[in-house]
């Protein structure tokens, strides 16, 4: 018990820190999100139905099982199941590089339970999408272009 606190108390000072950069990131500038949203426009309206066959969709291989803790102790298991979103023929590279997107992953979701995203109403589709925009950057970092967008395949939450 007594290694398990400063490892918790560490978990616990990184969400937060995280939780405070995130909502403390300052607003893009006005021009530049009109510009933003008119480029995005015109991308979908080049974009046709053949683009879906471009893409494939990987799963990963295992679930994620995400603690949440609350006054020192486990106060549920939030199990999650991903797939991501990549051009075709990307399949292999992202399994290559599994290892490395799993250990981003569990970070951003071991953030978002330390902020309180897996409390109350976790599956609130506003809630999702701060944590589908996450998880989408932190793959994009690591992956670059080959990851279009994650997906949350399955989630679920045992209190205990």
């Amino acid at each position: 018990m007594k290694k398990l606190l400063p490892l918790m108390l560490l978990l616990i000072g990184t969400g937060a820190g995280v939780g405070a950069g995130i909502f403390l990131r300052p607003e893009p500038e006005p021009g530049l999100a009109a510009d933003a949203e008119v480029s995005a426009e015109a991308e979908d309206k080049t974009e046709d139905s053949d683009d879906i066959s471009d893409r494939e969709y990987v799963k990963m291989n295992n679930q994620f099982v995400v603690p949440v803790v609350s006054k020192d102790a486990v106060q549920a298991l939030v199990v999650m199941s991903l797939s991501l979103e990549v051009p075709a023929g990307q399949k292999d590279a992202i399994y290559s590089k599994e290892p490395k997107l799993r250990d981003s992953f569990l970070q951003v979701l071991f953030d978002h339970a330390n902020v309180g995203g897996f409390d109350g109403a976790f599956t609130n589709a506003n809630n999702l999408a701060v944590l589908r925009a996450a998880l989408r950057e932190v793959a994009q970092k690591d992956m670059g272009d080959q990851i279009s967008d994650v997906l949350i395949i399955e989630i679920a939450r045992q209190d205990y």
